[in-house]
């Protein structure tokens, strides 16, 4: 996952929300390579979705208030319908139509000198809850990015243009997905660089070359609609094949990645469809914590379902209606994390 991160000091919730991320990063590195024994599991009937579920035991499921707090129905629900609807989970990345540099003069500079006048596509990527280093990566990606311009017929590439992400080039330590496994990497967070790239480079109604989806589903924009880099192995590419030039625009600001594409005429509208192929439900892994009473239970890292979806756009130009696959995207679950009490 695959800028400057500002806080105060005596802003207490969001260091002690920072903390609480933090640790489940090292919990879920530490827990997700790690393959239960059957025997610690009993399968129970889940009270709120009237299924069944595995968990340590029965008693851990049957706890007042305990079933709806383990219960990946209850934590993810309606996995379905929001895949189909192409509806991020947090609600608020999408598309963007006001975006905060419309009056900056350094910007209305560019879109003159390049003749880019005419948005072309843009999107907003809210961050939920960034750790350390992500959001200060994601701003600072975004800083490199501005500016840039692909002329007519060009491939842009995220790892040419602003890669490597590297300590001397300033990025810092930053969540990443190696596999199954989230850990820290340096430059980690520049994933969502990529999946804001995509859904520019989809909404402007570009050919995408190369684009390679998270190994587990990610939070900040819908499944199918996400793209990683890894420098050197992984990129997200697309083609100017506009006839003109395309300028880039891109701002973080605070947990919100702001992007767009300028050009020299409008883009044709552009629609997301997805088809849920499976669906894998998120298990529940626990840790104990002995800090908590023998029957509390506390989240400390919501999951995500795993899934297979295929995906198309369908592009609006007139009358014209086109089609387009894009491609099938496959995602492990990525467990919820819950604490016990001993």
């Amino acid at each position: 996952m695959q800028c400057i991160f500002i806080y105060h000091a005596d802003n207490i919730c969001m260091k002690k929300q920072i903390i609480m991320k933090t640790i489940a990063i090292a919990l879920l590195a530490a827990i997700i390579p790690v393959t239960v024994s059957a025997s610690h599991w009993t399968a129970v009937d889940c009270v709120n979705c009237m299924d069944m579920h595995s968990v340590l035991n029965k008693e851990d499921a049957i706890e007042e208030g305990t079933v709806s707090t383990a219960c990946p129905c209850i934590l993810i629900s309606g996995t379905e319908g929001i895949i189909r609807e192409g509806i991020s989970l947090d609600l608020v990345s999408g598309p963007e139509t006001e975006l905060p540099w419309e009056k900056d003069r350094e910007f209305l500079k560019a879109r003159l000198r390049n003749d880019t006048n005419v948005l072309l596509g843009a999107y907003r990527t809210v961050l939920k809850d960034p750790l350390p280093g992500e959001e200060y990566n994601v701003h600072l990606a975004a800083s490199l990015l501005a500016g840039i311009v692909i002329k007519p017929g060009a491939i842009f590439s995220q790892n040419a243009a602003i890669g490597p992400y590297t300590e001397e080039k300033g990025f810092e330590k930053g969540p990443t997905y190696i596999g199954t496994t989230l850990t820290t990497t340096i430059g980690g967070g520049v994933c969502k660089i990529a999946s804001t790239l995509y859904n520019v480079a989809v909404a402007s109604n570009l050919k995408i070359v190369e684009r390679h989806n998270h190994s587990m589903p990610v939070p900040y924009v819908p499944y199918g609609q996400d793209a990683t880099v890894a420098f050197g192995s992984k990129d997200i590419r697309f083609l100017n094949d506009t006839g003109s030039k395309i300028m880039i625009w891109a701002q973080g600001i605070d947990n919100t990645l702001y992007m767009a594409f300028y050009g020299s005429r409008p883009a044709p509208a552009v629609e997301w469809k997805h088809e849920v192929v499976e669906i894998r439900k998120a298990p529940v892994k626990y840790s104990v914590n002995p800090h908590l009473g023998a029957d509390e239970q506390k989240q400390v890292l919501e999951g995500m379902d795993g899934a297979v979806v295929k995906s198309w756009i369908t592009v609006t130009s007139g009358n014209s209606v086109n089609v387009k696959y894009m491609g099938m995207s496959d995602y492990k679950p990525m467990p919820h994390l819950v604490e016990k009490g001993q």
